[in-house]
C-alpha cells in the first residue's frame, strides 16, 4: 500500500495520496497515533488524507469496517534553514548559477526569486545550486527555497542591469596618471571595475549614476574607459586623453 509523497513538513498540511485494495468507506486515517484530517475516498483503490503535525518517521494507516492495515512509513521533514548565497547579486537577464547553502535542502523542489521561481539541483542536505530567473526589474529581491518541509525565507538577491557611460569631466590628463576623473552615466552603484586602455583604475561610487576614478599612468593619445559591473559592461571609446609632459 503505497503512499504519495512519503514525507512531509513536521507542522502537518502535506495531502497525501494512498493507494492500496478494498479502501471504500474508509473511517480513518492515521498517522502514528495522530488522525489525518479532509480524508476523501476517491474510489475503491485510493484515499487522500492531509496530514497533521508531527516528528520523525511514524506509520500511517487505513481503517475501514473491514478492519485496518498495516503501517506504512511516512517521514516528517523540518523546514529549510539558509545561510547564505554563494553570490548575492548578477544580471537582470538571470541565467547565471549560484549556490544557496543551509540544513534541511535535500529534498528542495524550487527556489523563488521575488516571486518568480527556478527549480534547483540538490547537491547535498548542505548544498544546492540554482540558475537564476530572469528579473522584474533591476533592485534587490527576497530569495525563499521550498522543501518537503516547507518554505523559508531571509535572503536577498540584487538584479543588476548593465552599465552606461555617458560623460567622464575631465577628459585629458598627463600619462603619468593621477587624474580625478567623474564618470557619470546609469547602474554605477554596482560597479566592479573601471579601466583606462585596459589598466585597472582605483575608483569610488557615489551613487547610481556616478562614480570617482583616478587614471592609471598610460601611452599618450586616446584611452577606451570601460566600466564593468555583474551585469556586463559599457566602453566609452577613447574617452579619456592621456597627454605627454614637455620634453626639453
Amino acid at each position: 500500500m503505497p503512499i504519495s509523497p512519503n514525507q512531509g513538513s513536521t507542522g502537518g498540511g502535506t495531502l497525501v495520496t494512498i493507494t492500496g485494495t478494498n479502501l471504500s468507506n474508509t473511517t480513518a486515517v492515521k498517522f502514528g497515533s495522530k488522525p489525518a484530517t479532509n480524508v476523501t475516498n476517491v474510489s475503491p483503490t485510493q484515499v487522500t488524507a492531509v496530514s497533521p503535525s508531527g516528528t520523525g518517521t511514524v506509520g500511517v494507516t487505513v481503517t475501514t469496517p473491514g478492519g485496518t492495515s498495516n503501517p506504512i512509513p511516512f517521514f516528517y521533514v523540518g523546514a529549510p534553514f539558509k545561510s547564505s548565497l554563494g553570490t548575492s547579486s548578477g544580471p537582470l537577464a538571470g541565467g547565471n548559477t549560484i549556490s544557496i547553502s543551509g540544513t534541511g535542502l535535500s529534498t528542495a523542489t524550487s527556489v523563488s526569486f521575488g516571486g518568480i521561481t527556478a527549480t534547483p539541483t540538490v547537491n547535498s542536505d548542505s548544498s544546492l545550486s540554482v540558475a537564476v530567473p530572469a528579473g522584474a526589474a533591476a533592485g534587490p529581491v527576497a530569495v525563499s527555497v521550498t522543501t518537503a518541509g516547507g518554505t523559508n525565507n531571509g535572503l536577498t538577491y540584487t538584479y543588476v542591469d548593465v552599465p552606461t557611460v555617458t560623460a567622464l569631466t575631465p577628459t585629458s590628463g598627463p600619462t603619468s596618471g593621477g587624474t580625478a576623473v567623474t564618470i557619470t552615466g546609469t547602474n554605477l552603484d554596482s560597479t566592479d571595475s573601471v579601466t583606462f586602455d585596459g589598466a585597472a583604475a582605483p575608483f569610488s561610487v557615489i551613487n547610481t549614476t556616478t562614480l570617482s576614478a583616478v587614471t592609471p599612468p598610460g601611452t599618450a593619445g586616446t584611452a577606451d574607459v570601460v566600466v564593468t559591473n555583474p551585469a556586463g559592461s559599457d566602453t566609452a571609446t577613447g574617452a579619456f586623453t592621456y597627454v605627454a609632459g614637455p620634453g626639453i
